[in-house]
Order: C-alpha cells, then sequence, then structure tokens
C-alpha cells in the first residue's frame, strides 16, 4: 500500500451480506460494517460504542465481497472516503461512504464456533 492522502483503514463486522448489483457490466457490493470503541463513563464503567460504515466495492473487489464477505464475519477493510450529496424535496443531504480498495478476512471461516485463539 502507498502513502495516500485518502485512506482509511477500518476492522469491523458486517451487519449484513453484501447487496450485489450490476452496473454498466461492473459488479457493485453494498454494506455496511459495525465498529467498536470503548470508552469510561463517568462512573468509570467502560462503555462500547458502535459506529456504522458505509461501504461500496466495484469490479473483481466486489466479487471478492460477494463470495467471502458474510454477516458478523470480522473484517481489515482499506479504502477512501466519499461524500456524495443528493437532494430529496428540496432539501440537500450528504451521504459518506468508504469505496473498498481491499479487505482481508480475519475471523476463520470453516467453524462459526471457533474463536481466534484456536489457531
Amino acid at each position: 500500500m502507498g502513502t495516500l492522502e485518502n485512506s482509511v483503514q477500518l476492522i469491523g463486522r458486517p451487519g449484513s451480506d453484501p447487496e450485489i448489483k450490476t452496473i454498466g457490466g461492473r459488479k457493485l457490493a453494498r454494506f455496511s460494517i459495525a465498529t467498536n470503541d470503548y470508552s469510561y463513563n463517568e462512573n468509570h464503567e467502560l462503555e462500547r460504542n458502535s459506529s456504522w460504515h458505509n461501504i461500496v466495492a466495484w469490479g473483481k473487489i466486489a466479487e471478492q465481497a460477494e463470495k467471502y464477505i458474510k454477516k458478523g464475519k470480522r473484517i481489515a477493510l482499506e479504502g477512501r472516503l466519499r461524500t456524495r450529496t443528493y437532494e430529496k424535496d428540496g432539501k440537500k443531504s450528504f451521504f459518506t461512504e468508504i469505496t473498498m480498495n481491499e479487505f482481508m478476512m480475519i475471523d476463520h471461516t470453516s467453524n462459526d464456533d471457533q474463536t481466534d485463539s484456536d489457531s
């Protein structure tokens, strides 16, 4: 991976299997992943805060996503941020997504009950 000015790396779990479409002869995969951040509240208790990120992939990476990415299976991904604007009922809205360039499966795929320490 070279140095990029617009580069995002995330580790998270997809909320669903990728939605696959073909647009202009190219495959498109769309899904979202949840990432977790931990912080202490005012009572010094550890709290988990989840954030959802919209992911898109095109072409060969979309084909790989369709084949390997499954709901709940942890992945690491690299991509770039993209913010789009659209207008609905006269109101301008913004939508941020990550265009995925590559990904790596982190969870085991052979047995859903395995943990990362079972290697």
